[in-house]
């Protein structure tokens, strides 16, 4: 089993090469598809378009959503080709990684001239991770 730290750090990894070497702009379909491929080659088990069913107050909620990647069963990647991301989207990785019980999300916009500016770490309960590298939701960021 692999560390938390180690398998975002992979994912980050696969993400800042797929975009170098494809670009910005491409559907989100195709960087999701790539990125499944890339981390699945690197040795990551990853459940693409994974449906997710939760509960509230009595109603079940089959197949509520889905989300772009689960890696390991314990990282989310939520995968956008926009210009520049809006504040729902991290909102809504945050509410994804709290109804699946899951300790951290990577939210990636590939639609950026570089990936620096399109990437956030959203931690599901978790103190900050070790490696500064990896803290790219920080305050002043």
């Amino acid at each position: 089993m692999h560390e938390l730290d180690d398998i975002t750090g992979l994912i980050v990894d696969s993400a800042v090469r797929i975009h170098r070497e494809l670009g910005p702009g491409l559907l989100e379909s195709v960087y999701e598809l790539v990125m499944e491929r890339e981390l699945v080659v690197r040795g990551l088990p990853v459940e693409r378009q994974k449906p997710i069913c939760f509960s509230y107050d009595g109603l079940v909620f089959e197949n509520a959503f889905r989300v772009d990647l689960l890696v390991d069963e314990r990282v989310v990647v939520e995968i956008k080709s926009v210009e520049r991301l809006a504040p729902v989207h991290g909102k809504q990785l945050l509410t994804y990684l709290r109804l699946m019980n899951v300790p951290v999300g990577l939210l990636i916009n590939f639609g950026g001239i570089t990936l620096k500016e399109g990437l956030r770490r959203i931690a599901n309960g978790l103190s900050p991770s070790a490696s500064p590298r990896l803290r790219v939701n920080q305050p002043g960021r």
